[in-house]
């Protein structure tokens, strides 16, 4: 049995996390300042975990076709961009209940350490995107004799 130092404010931060989910449960999108949100209609659920050659997102869109979404590495930072489409022929007045969020969506994620963007890897399956960001590969130093003239 492993001792773990107690943190008083381990309780609070989960409470916080609890409280923020129902907001953002009962009255919509969050409104987080570091994702542009408010220029968004929606932020698809994202799981990431690490393996041991990497990390992967897995990204849930059901009712997004794989054409419209984007995914783009670009100075260490991953990001994706999509639309979910409303179905044109279903009039708003047809329907009893809207639940599922439509439009654009936007999420960015910072990647720790510096890859190669040709190495991120994406697959498109039963509405679950993944993408797999490999470790980056350590570059050997070299000792190299400058001459001096």
């Amino acid at each position: 049995m492993s001792i773990v130092r107690w943190d008083p404010f381990r309780d609070v931060a989960v409470l916080q996390d609890r409280i923020n989910r129902i907001f953002n449960e009962s009255f919509g999108v969050s409104r987080e300042l570091d994702d542009d949100v408010s220029l968004y209609d929606w932020r698809p659920p994202v799981d990431i975990y690490e393996t041991t050659d990497g990390f992967i997102l897995k990204v849930e869109l059901a009712g997004v076709e794989k054409e419209d979404v984007s995914v783009e590495v670009k100075d260490n930072v991953l990001t994706l961009n999509g639309e979910r489409l409303l179905d044109p022929e279903i009039k708003d007045e047809h329907y009893y209940r809207k639940e599922r969020t439509f439009g654009k969506f936007h999420r960015s994620f910072t990647l720790q350490e510096s890859i190669k963007p040709e190495q991120v890897k994406a697959s498109f399956k039963n509405g679950v995107l993944t993408i797999a960001v490999p470790r980056p590969t350590e570059e050997k130093s070299e000792q190299v004799t400058v001459n001096i003239d």
